[in-house]
């Protein structure tokens, strides 16, 4: 993610979109791949302004990982409660998109993520009631 997260800002300034366009035109790409033309038209219509904040929000969803996966290596409850709180905090979006573009695979995305999330409630509170012994 901090990879991601720097080339996006790596291509939010002009020397970025130099080397972005040198590479493009370097690879061995064929235009009839009806894939190809709408992928590098996208990517080369995204705004300075917006690879910026889609940069900045990578670095913070890295670090929220990085904090995340330590709690849980060191065996910490708090991660554990930021893992369902992580996990939830990509269910508005994906319900935007499903209210976008209506797919069943979108819906049983949400419905799989709604399942995953409430099974990680259930099993921290039931850890909550019995001793670490008995489990």
């Amino acid at each position: 993610m901090l990879a991601v997260g720097g080339a996006a800002i790596f291509f939010a300034h002009d020397e970025g979109t130099r080397h972005l366009t040198f590479w493009l035109s370097r690879l061995p790409l064929h235009p009839g791949q009806h894939w190809l033309e709408p992928a590098l038209t996208s990517l080369l219509a995204v705004s300075p302004r917006r690879l910026e904040q889609l940069g900045g929000a990578t670095f913070v969803y890295a670090g929220v990982f990085l904090t995340e996966g330590t709690g849980l290596l060191l065996g910490r409850r708090w991660a554990e409660w930021l893992t369902v709180l992580v996990t939830g905090s990509f269910l508005p979006f994906e319900g935007y998109e499903l209210l976008e573009h209506v797919r069943w695979s979108r819906a049983l995305l949400i419905a799989v993520n709604i399942g995953v999330l409430l099974y990680l409630v259930a099993r921290l509170r039931a850890d909550r009631r019995f001793p670490a012994e008995m489990r």
